[in-house]
């Protein structure tokens, strides 16, 4: 939907364009566990299908619920920094605030963000959670999310402002700075806690893998989704003991791979790439 509107915009790196932005919404999703009572912190368990020069290969990771956020007002971009291009096609035809931009603007870049998040005024770009929320509920669940199933509130925001290269599939192996606004979603609908339990406890990593391929032969992008639950006091836990220089590194938790911005989402557990603001 927004091609028409974006289709002027250049894709990929030049020499003058080499930072990558990514601005972000992530949502600490969470619910009382209907057995015990035991608050349970939701994760989206994603499996993606990478071609490789040895064939392909498919990686699965639990990550936060959430995604990039969406630009609204190109021009007031362009007034801001200058030129830019978006990092992919799926990008551009979304909309989705993943950039290559000059190094010299991200710290005129990131002042504008953060106070986009503080006070959202002129709504360059989207960070209402609820979208992105609703298309992932769907996606693991197959259920359409009411907005009285649950409340939100923004919870923090976080910068990671040295360059890390990423290894998002649209623009694998660039550096890249990130800027996240930190949503806090409860779930209060107790059938819906139900049911990601369910899910949770229907589809093994090695499912998903399958279940990926399959996708990819059959025309699609390679991908499935399922949730991860786990008490949130345990994994905050967990990572809490964790030493400083292990937070920086690929996590195993209960036998899943953990998404490194899993740690942007949970409380009191500094870590060195991210500043909280």
């Amino acid at each position: 939907m927004h091609q028409s509107r974006f289709s002027q915009v250049g894709i990929g790196p030049t020499e003058d364009l080499s930072l990558r932005v990514s601005v972000a919404v992530l949502i600490r999703l969470l619910f009382r566990n209907p057995t015990d009572g035991v608050w349970t912190l939701a994760l989206e368990r994603k499996a993606t299908l990478y071609k490789t020069g040895d064939g392909n290969v498919v990686e699965v990771k639990a990550q936060p619920f959430g995604g990039g956020v969406t630009i609204h007002d190109l021009k007031r971009l362009y007034e801001l920094i200058g030129d830019f291009h978006f990092d992919s096609e799926q990008s551009r035809s979304e909309g989705d605030f993943r950039l290559f931009i000059q190094p010299k603007c991200w710290q005129t870049l990131k002042s504008f963000c953060i106070e986009q998040f503080k006070y959202a005024d002129a709504r360059v770009f989207d960070t209402d959670p609820g979208r992105e929320l609703s298309e992932e509920i769907f996606d693991t669940l197959c259920v359409q999310l009411s907005p009285s199933s649950y409340t939100s509130r923004a919870a923090d925001i976080v910068l990671e402002d040295r360059p890390r290269v990423t290894e998002n599939p649209r623009a694998r192996g660039y550096a890249t700075v990130r800027l996240y606004q930190v949503y806090e979603a409860i779930i209060t609908d107790t059938v819906l806690g139900i049911a990601m339990i369910k899910k949770d406890h229907s589809y093994s990593d090695m499912d998903l893998e399958e279940m990926a391929i399959v996708d990819e032969q059959q025309g699609g992008k390679g991908r499935a989704n399922c949730i991860f639950v786990t008490p949130l006091a345990a994994v905050t836990s967990f990572y809490r003991n964790l030493s400083i220089e292990a937070r920086d590194q690929p996590v195993v938790y209960k036998g899943h791979n953990m998404a490194d911005s899993v740690l942007a989402i949970l409380d009191g557990i500094p870590v060195p790439k991210y500043k909280r603001l």
